[in-house]
């Protein structure tokens, strides 16, 4: 069973929860850009929820699906269609055999998550299927997809995938079968202007006090010069009141650093393990997927929180993906009218 890729689209790769437990030999954790999206596009199809998808970011790419098979688009919208149908997202889509998808480009957000049922049978590297393509290894071959390329998907369905294959499979009466259901989520995606919620960061201190105003009054916008490594940000410069060295440290993602240019960087997914510039903020795991669905020219405002409102609001989304499972347990488990 394989999936064949027509036309690649702008970048599409193959992620998943990223490669823990090496950063302390330098190397990388990369993984999905939004691992909320990624987390549900999983559960839609039965999958683990670290199962690696792929990502397609602002244009997306035309595949041909050479087996039934099971799948779920999430995150941002770019327009998915079978045929002259659009197919929405948020929800599992059983594909005949032979159907071409095609992604467009984003009407809103900027990356979609493709879940395949079973998961895509490539090589793990590190323990994970991500692709880093600075470095060129993970994913297929350590690179972008490209047209031409066959991705096999594995052959071991969970229960999950089983029952809504064979539920889907006996009512398609199209190249393809959707439920009137979805999964609904607290994630929207974001305008054109969009609060990111911060925490003060290491070095917050030693930046003056009108560059702390700036920080949380102005707007910055995210640069051209932007990739999956970080978002640089144009707008006021922060400006530090001492010129005190900085000794490099572990950076997370969502460290917002501030170079000597005073533009504020924000790490993201391909980060670095340390880094030498002084971090003014942190932003809180919560907003990551609503950040990683921004693209260059978007606005970002910054808004602080307590670390202890950051806690309740990430238990408060675990929670939710809880319900998530349970509601597809649920699905599964109610009887069909007869």
């Amino acid at each position: 069973m394989s999936i064949k890729v027509l036309r690649p689209g702008l970048l599409t790769t193959l992620q998943d929860l990223g490669r823990v437990g090496y950063q302390k030999y330098g190397v990388i954790v990369s993984g999905a850009m939004d691992p909320y999206s990624l987390r549900i596009a999983n559960l839609l199809v039965g999958n683990r929820e670290d199962t690696a998808c792929l990502e397609m970011t602002m244009q997306g790419a035309t595949l041909e699906v050479e087996q039934d098979t099971l799948m779920a688009f999430t995150g941002g919208q770019l327009t998915p269609s079978i045929g002259n149908y659009q197919i929405p997202l948020w929800r599992p889509v059983f594909v005949k055999r032979g159907s071409v998808i095609r992604f467009g480009n984003c009407a809103s957000g900027c990356r979609t998550y493709v879940a395949v049922a079973g998961g895509f049978d490539i090589l793990p590297v590190m323990g994970s299927q991500s692709t880093y393509l600075r470095a060129k290894i993970g994913g297929l071959d350590g690179r972008a997809l490209q047209e031409g390329d066959v991705l096999p998907v594995s052959k071991e369905l969970s229960d999950h995938a089983k029952y809504f294959m064979n539920l889907f499979k006996e009512k398609a009466e199209k190249s393809f079968y959707l439920p009137d259901w979805r999964v609904r989520t607290s994630v929207t995606l974001p305008n054109k202007e969009t609060v990111i919620r911060i925490l003060p960061g290491t070095h917050y201190d030693t930046f003056t006090e009108a560059s702390k105003e700036r920080l949380y009054n102005d707007a910055f916008q995210i640069s051209p010069q932007s990739d999956r490594m970080g978002y640089r940000l144009d707008g006021s410069e922060l400006a530090r009141s001492e010129a005190s060295e900085v000794v490099s440290e572990a950076v997370a993602l969502g460290t917002v650093q501030v170079p000597a240019d005073g533009n504020p960087i924000i790490l993201l997914a391909d980060r670095q393990t340390t880094g030498g510039y002084p971090r003014i903020a942190q932003v809180i795991s919560v907003d990551i997927p609503k950040l990683a669905q921004m693209k260059p020219g978007d606005s970002i405002q910054f808004s602080e929180v307590t670390l202890e409102e950051a806690q309740q609001l990430y238990m408060e989304r675990e929670s939710e993906l809880k319900k998530i499972k349970k509601g597809l347990y649920v699905k599964r488990h109610e009887k069909t009218p007869s």
